[in-house]
């Protein structure tokens, strides 16, 4: 099981353009540095975003990037549902072929299919109780005791 890198660039991007807005043109490019990734990866975060309704994008020379809610107003289980689009009951991918004539394999799906779905319940309530403004504020508190170290 592993949730796709989208996310956590999802949750990096929607960061950069909170913390780096006012300081440089937020586009695919200047975000993609931050990210470590191509460009591409990025505009494709960004439609995601964007269809989700948490980002605006400005085209032309002065465009860019801006949240289009309140960083308190989105949730980790909002860029997880925009990036990632896991069904209910889906994050965990099952084993196609347990062995019928197996006790076990006839019967492990059954007991491990409740389990999972709980499982992916409880993660996702955990990420709908966390905001972006969580992430931002931790953020900008590291970002300020290093520049206290540096300066």
């Amino acid at each position: 099981m592993q949730i796709s890198s989208r996310f956590t660039i999802a949750v990096h991007v929607l960061t950069c353009v909170h913390v780096l807005d006012g300081q440089m043109l937020l586009n695919s490019e200047t975000i993609a540095g931050s990210v470590g990734v191509n460009p591409v990866v990025v505009r494709n975060i960004f439609r995601q975003l964007k269809k989700a309704g948490l980002i605006v994008v400005q085209r032309g020379g002065n465009g860019g990037v801006k949240l289009a809610r309140k960083l308190e107003d989105i949730t980790l289980f909002d860029v997880y549902r925009a990036v990632d689009s896991v069904a209910d009951g889906q994050l965990f991918h099952f084993h196609e072929n347990p062995n019928a004539a197996c006790p076990v394999g006839r019967n492990i799906h059954h007991v491990m299919d409740g389990r999972l779905e709980e499982i992916q319940d409880a993660m996702e309530q955990k990420m709908a109780q966390m905001t972006l403004a969580d992430v931002v504020a931790d953020t900008e508190a590291l970002i300020e005791q290093q520049n206290t170290i540096a300066g």
